[in-house]
């Protein structure tokens, strides 16, 4: 079959994998088949672990009551139950290279952590992780995640031997050279560029920043800073050559935005301003930004995948050996402030209660916040707001604006609080499943322990969606044996019951 001649497209980098965490979560089961030749076993292995560990759900899942019964009481499938789920879950999918059903749904899994340089596979060869891959994989230090992301970011070429596109340029590296241009003109607003005007930057042809800039001046000399959705998709238009017929306007104005600047939020580079009109430079990295325009606007192409691959998953140590300027803890409180004033108690609940149903926020700053990242700052802003004698530092690496890009290192509880020299750690997650104890557990016991051993007054908070069994009887064991400590697990549901109810957040014996 003869193969389509490339054309200019929108950027999107995959419809599958929009969730980043899920990227790594993926790779972290993938990880256990390194060195090893990848085969249909293999792949139907894989399958198996994604479905044990509910990193991929099925709809028999969730129409079997019995097994959707066990999955909400936390309860792990058995061997049969998961076979008779791929058996019930036709994968009517095919990928060049692979068969049809899961084989090519493996691959449609993988693909983009392959072009990112994470991970390099073909079938019947050997599955290799690069180091920036296994980096991204590091349980026990989470603060690599947004390293392999920038690393990955900085380089990525729209026409890449994976992709089969005209377009020709690195997007991250074109966006902070425009909002370097734009922010130099005295006559806007310092800000940066609207979100009206990222899709333009999507569908642009080449890396001439100058260009982009000027037509955005032109749109601004008409229309300030709100455009039509028809304005913003005749320029479109003009770059890829026609609309395609399989995006609708909404895809094009919308979808793909949020997913370019959910992904270029990972790598720290990039802020959040006017609540979620403008995206500008993370000023706290300046640093980092001026070496990366330096170093990656111009580029070397490749002609093989596997070349491309090399050259992605090399590390550049310079690069992600930049410090963050820092704010100071004042700084950072004022920062939560602003954000709890903005949403108010009832719009951080409902935000908290949005991510333990697993449903998608429609605010236009939050649903650019990866979900983990997000219930991390939410559950520090419900505590400023609702107890304002109480020091709040959430140990995320933030913005300029205060909003969190990457985890804290792992060897920081996610959020410390202190009122009266009493300490609570808050940790957090998503997790629920026995992952939940086994990926949480032993590190909110070792930084309490760690609190401690320096004489402190303190206790554990561990919020998640739902409890699983495993982790309340690690805390009951923690908190009986010699030298016992305490940590409360507590579903979403029932941490905001009490402080809603303006409940003590701490007492002694509690």
């Amino acid at each position: 079959m003869k193969k389509r001649s490339p054309e200019y497209k929108p950027l999107l980098f995959t419809t599958t994998m929009r969730n980043p965490e899920r990227l790594s979560d993926f790779l972290r089961i993938l990880k256990e088949y390194n060195g090893k030749t990848l085969d249909n076993d293999v792949i139907m292995s894989v399958v198996r672990n994604l479905i044990s560990n509910r990193i991929y759900e099925t709809m028999y899942m969730c129409r079997n009551c019995d097994i959707r019964k066990k999955l909400e009481e936390g309860l792990n499938l058995s061997p049969k139950e998961i076979e008779e789920i791929i058996k019930n879950s036709p994968q009517e999918h095919k990928e060049a290279g692979f068969d049809r059903g899961w084989s090519s749904r493996f691959d449609t899994w993988y693909k983009l952590a392959k072009e990112l340089g994470f991970v390099y596979y073909e079938y019947g060869k050997k599955i290799r992780f690069s180091e920036i891959g296994l980096r991204l994989v590091d349980n026990e230090h989470p603060e690599f995640e947004q390293q392999a992301f920038l690393n990955a970011f900085v380089k990525y070429q729209r026409n890449n031997p994976f992709k089969r596109v005209l377009n020709e340029n690195v997007p991250l590296i074109l966006l902070l050279q425009v909002i370097k241009r734009l922010n130099r003109d005295t006559k806007y607003n310092r800000k940066g560029i609207s979100r009206k005007e990222i899709p333009i930057l999507l569908c642009w042809r080449d890396s001439n920043y100058e260009a982009l800039y000027s037509k955005i001046r032109e749109v601004r000399d008409k229309y300030r800073y709100n455009p039509s959705g028809e304005v913003i998709l005749d320029i479109c238009d003009e770059q890829t050559g026609g609309r395609h017929s399989s995006n609708k306007d909404q895809t094009i104005l919308q979808e793909y935005p949020d997913e370019f600047l959910r992904k270029m939020k990972l790598t720290g580079l990039i802020s959040i301003r006017g609540y979620g009109a403008f995206i500008d430079l993370n000023y706290n990295e300046i640093e980092k930004i001026e070496y990366a325009i330096q170093k990656y606007s111009r580029y070397e192409k490749f002609d093989s995948e596997e070349k491309y691959f090399d050259y992605m998953s090399s590390i550049d140590e310079k690069l992600i050996s930049f410090v963050a300027k820092e704010i100071g803890i004042k700084g950072e409180m004022n920062l939560l402030l602003k954000w709890a004033r903005h949403y108010k108690w009832e719009g951080i609940k409902e935000e908290m209660i949005i991510l333990s149903a697993n449903r998608s926020s429609r605010d236009a700053v939050l649903k650019l916040i990866p979900e983990p990242l997000r219930l991390e700052f939410l559950t520090s802003l419900s505590i400023v707001i609702k107890y304002p004698k109480i020091v709040v530092k959430p140990n995320y690496i933030s913005d300029d604006e205060g909003l969190p890009s990457s985890h804290a290192s792992g060897g920081k509880p996610d959020i410390e609080c202190e009122e009266m020299k009493k300490f609570i750690l808050v940790e957090v997650t998503l997790l629920t499943g026995t992952q939940q104890t086994i990926r949480e557990m032993p590190s909110i016991s070792r930084h309490l322990k760690e609190r401690l051993d320096r004489k402190d007054d303190a206790i554990s908070l561990f919020v998640s969606p739902s409890v699983h069994q495993d982790s309340l009887k690690w805390s009951e064991f923690e908190k009986y044996k010699k030298g016992g400590i305490r940590i409360y697990p507590l579903s979403i549901s029932e941490f905001l019951s009490k402080i809603d109810e303006d409940k003590v957040l701490y007492t002694s014996e509690e």
